[in-house]
């Protein structure tokens, strides 16, 4: 008797684990699994020596062409016009004379350099960065947790907006600050003397990156722990203490991988410039006034690569400040657990 319900025990201790291999067999037949040897080949593959190998040579690569605008940058006129840039390592002659020239002089010896042109960039980038970052945090976090009537109509308004094209809107916008917006006899916007200001730039750069911050920070807001959020409710914090103690030291990652993004559109923007804040030295940025070097500069490469390479400095101390979280806010969501 003892011999017979060991034997039966035993049995049913092995079912279970039959049944799971039957179940996960006939999700597999389904194609709902993927056993992990699918994908060893494929992770084989990207981590072998000659995978590595190859990602080293196209980082030299893409990084020799910036290489060469920083060493013209720095050699004088003279060996500019006579050799290549490569030729500096043999016989070096670098300075920082070009920089100086081009910052304060503008290239020959008049008082519009590129100095107040890169405060103007600044004074652009930073809030055209911050302004679409915070109402955008805002509007994830209403739209992902809190429920009211038409929150799935404009979330997917918004999502809509992504595939408008910014060059339909610059000359309705450019009119809207201008003249108002009217019906009939009735002024539903007034106009607004924004000329000489950083204003419209502000707004025009903030209107057209809300709709891909609201979609990509909801999407991220979205996933965090509904747990999480509960508890917080019942221990009777606020939406506003919610969003602030818990959704927004989660969402850093999220955040400044979009602020990266923006900051890098911001900075490197022209047409919206030139729409909005014109080629006044007052309120223009740095792109409006190296296309202006472009022309009146066309011979002078020295200068031309010292203000490109000024360009780029602001954009890659940025990306290289923000660079662990935009490489957390990339892998989120990709583990789970």
């Amino acid at each position: 008797m003892t011999g017979t319900d060991g034997r039966e025990g035993a049995a049913k201790a092995v079912r279970p684990a039959e049944s799971a291999r039957q179940v996960k067999a006939a999700r597999w037949a389904k194609g709902a699994v993927r056993p992990a040897g699918a994908v060893r080949p494929v992770r084989k593959a990207f981590s072998s020596p000659l995978a590595s190998v190859f990602v080293i040579a196209m980082t030299v690569l893409w990084t020799i062409p910036t290489l060469g605008l920083l060493v013209t940058s720095l050699r004088p006129k003279q060996d500019v016009t006579a050799s290549g840039w490569w030729n500096a390592f043999l016989h070096p002659d670098l300075g920082l004379g070009n920089y100086h020239s081009v910052l304060f002089e503008g290239g020959s010896g008049g008082s519009t350099g590129l100095m107040p042109f890169l405060v103007n960039s600044l004074a652009i980038s930073i809030p055209a960065t911050v302004f679409p970052l915070a109402l955008a945090a805002m509007a994830a976090y209403a739209l992902a947790w809190v429920r009211f009537r038409g929150s799935d109509a404009v979330f997917f308004t918004v999502f809509a907006l992504q595939v408008v094209p910014l060059q339909m809107a610059l000359i309705p916008l450019l009119r809207l600050f201008a003249g108002g917006a009217h019906l009939g006899a009735l002024t539903l916007i007034p106009a607004v003397d924004l000329k000489g200001s950083y204003a419209p730039v502000w707004l025009a750069h903030t209107m057209f990156a809300l709709p891909l911050a609201v979609f990509l920070l909801h999407n991220f807001i979205a996933q965090l722990p509904r747990d999480l959020m509960e508890a917080a409710v019942v221990d009777g914090a606020s939406h506003f203490k919610i969003f602030r103690s818990i959704v927004l030291p989660l969402c850093t990652p999220a955040l400044a991988s979009f602020a990266i993004f923006q900051f890098l559109w911001v900075w490197n923007d022209l047409l919206v410039a030139l729409t909005f804040a014109g080629g006044t030295p007052e309120v223009a940025p740095m792109t409006v006034r190296l296309a202006q070097l472009s022309g009146s500069l066309g011979g002078r490469w020295e200068l031309l690569t010292a203000g490109a390479f000024l360009s780029i400095v602001v954009p890659l101390i940025v990306f290289f400040s923000l660079q662990r979280y935009f490489v957390r806010g990339l892998l989120a969501g990709s583990v789970k657990g």
